[in-house]
C-alpha cells in the first residue's frame, strides 16, 4: 500500500463513502481502491481521477458498494 508518495499525490482516489464520512468526523485514514492510504482533507473536485482506482471501479459493475460519490482527494 502507498502511504502517500509519487504519483498518488496528484489524483483524486475511489473509496468507500461511509469511509470518507468517518474520516471527515474523527480523522482517521481512508484506503482508496488502489491501496493508498491517506486522510482526506483537499478538495477532489479539482483533481483528475487516479487511473488504477477508475479502472477497478469500471470492473466493479453496478452492484458495486463503492461509488463516485466516495471519491477522495489525493492527499
Amino acid at each position: 500500500m502507498s502511504n502517500g508518495d509519487g504519483d498518488h499525490e496528484r489524483f483524486a482516489h475511489y473509496v468507500q463513502k461511509d469511509k470518507i464520512m468517518a474520516s471527515a468526523l474523527d480523522g482517521t485514514p481512508v484506503v482508496a481502491l488502489c491501496g493508498k492510504v491517506w486522510v482526506p482533507g483537499r478538495d477532489p473536485k479539482k483533481y483528475p481521477v487516479c487511473p488504477m482506482c477508475k479502472e477497478i471501479y469500471e470492473s466493479m459493475g453496478a452492484g458495486g458498494d463503492k461509488g463516485k460519490g466516495g471519491k477522495g482527494d489525493g492527499k
